[in-house]
């Protein structure tokens, strides 16, 4: 799968996200169907994995969503700024 690294402007944000979830769930669908139709196990683990991915990705959208419509700096800088 796609590393999740944060880009530290706004612009563009929305549709690289987007685009970034829209690969992250096209990558799935051969594994689910492996998994849900031919009862393939491994794919099964696979599946689970991407969901756990998928999952981590999410939290990361949510809390740069967070940062941005609190006026504050994008989420990839709040981080460097609590290390501080």
């Amino acid at each position: 799968m796609e590393s999740n690294e944060i880009h530290h402007t706004n612009e563009g944000h929305s549709s690289s996200r987007f685009t970034e979830l829209q690969a992250l769930v096209a990558k799935m669908a051969p594994d689910f169907e492996k998994f849900y139709k031919d009862g393939n196990k491994a794919a099964g683990t696979r599946v689970r994995n991407a969901m756990q991915e998928l999952k981590t990705f999410a939290q990361m959208i949510r809390t740069e969503v967070q940062t941005i419509k609190n006026g504050g700096a994008a989420a990839g800088d709040a981080k460097d700024d609590a290390d501080a």
